[in-house]
């Protein structure tokens, strides 16, 4: 919410930011099958009416897969930025890591696979990963992914970091572009450029949005205490 409120500030008059909290479900998935009769048939039938071809409704077959589950669905920590002068479109996407991101492979793949799918639509994405229990680099899967190297990731991957990313044709060249900034403890968050078209980009001041909230939740700063 403060860094919708400090976006709010900077933001041209076309743009718009919105908070989104989603907390994926936990629940594992039941690889079990069921040979009961509902599901056997698949659960259709032809109406009443079925003799009459003109009127009746097509019967697809039986599944071939019945399983009582929930699919996999993650957290997601993020503010979105919409041009509302054009239909609303999606321009930019700061996508805040939780550890629920971290925690299982099928989890750290969602994630990564869901910033590969806005970058390929031309949106933003920044990734803000301050989760200290895991130690994985998300921004390096996603590099992977799309079969890229940046030298500023270090070996072995640092697992905290914020980057800013997008993708799109630049300078006559279709290119991906990345800000990356290894974080440490006790030291200042980075500014990273938003781009909200490919020719501008505002300021996204992490630290100014890190102390507004201390302040707010009467918090201690840790870059303020050691600085």
């Amino acid at each position: 919410m403060v860094i919708v409120q400090s976006l709010g500030k900077i933001l041209p008059d076309q743009f718009v930011a919105e908070p989104r909290v989603h907390l994926g479900s936990q629940v594992e998935i039941d690889i079990a099958t069921f040979d009961t009769d509902e599901f056997a048939t698949g659960g259709f039938e032809l109406p009443d009416n079925s003799d009459d071809v003109a009127t009746a409704a097509w019967a697809p077959t039986p599944p071939n897969l019945v399983v009582e589950t929930e699919l996999l669905d993650g957290d997601e920590y993020e503010v979105r930025v919409y041009d509302i002068q054009r239909a609303r479109r999606l321009v930019a996407a700061i996508e805040i890591v939780s550890p629920a991101n971290k925690d299982r492979p099928e989890h750290r793949r969602m994630f990564v696979a869901k910033c590969a799918a806005l970058l390929q639509q031309h949106v933003s994405v920044v990734i803000v990963d301050v989760v200290t229990l895991r130690d994985f680099n998300l921004y390096a899967q996603l590099l992977e992914m799309l079969e890229l190297h940046d030298p500023s990731i270090g070996v072995p991957p640092q697992s905290q970091y914020a980057v800013a990313c997008r993708y799109g044709e630049f300078h006559n060249k279709r290119l991906f572009e990345t800000w990356n900034h290894p974080l440490e403890l006790g030291h200042p968050l980075p500014r990273l450029p938003l781009w909200l078209t490919d020719t501008f980009a505002v300021t996204l001041d992490l630290e100014e949005s890190y102390e507004q909230t201390c302040r707010d939740l009467r918090l201690p700063s840790i870059t303020a205490s050691m600085g």
